[in-house]
């Protein structure tokens, strides 16, 4: 979580009603907001030049193309796994990845 004091509050209500398990660890930095929005970069630059979607589904789909290369360049896919699970074309290994 970032550093606002009451999303910590929060949480230790959640762990006071028993929401969430008592041993959950929350891990806090300042600056976390940040890296997420860093993140979004890339969806709003391939996403600026178009004039606006039409259909929701349409725009589901590009925006999560768009997040799964993102994926796929940080190496946050295990593409191994994948292959190992979809062997085949290209196509199938595509396939694969999107259901992942």
């Amino acid at each position: 979580m970032d550093g606002y004091q009451a999303s910590h509050r929060g949480v230790s209500d959640l762990k006071d009603e028993h929401r969430i398990p008592q041993r959950s660890e929350v891990r806090s930095c300042a600056y976390l907001n940040n890296i997420v929005e860093q993140d979004h970069g890339t969806v709003k630059s391939r996403t600026g030049p178009i004039l606006g979607f039409k259909r929701f589904a349409n725009t589901s789909i590009v925006i999560s193309g768009i997040e799964l290369i993102a994926k796929l360049r940080k190496g946050q896919c295990n593409v191994a796994r994948l292959i190992k699970r979809a062997p085949g074309d290209i196509h199938d290994l595509w396939m694969a990845v999107l259901v992942a």
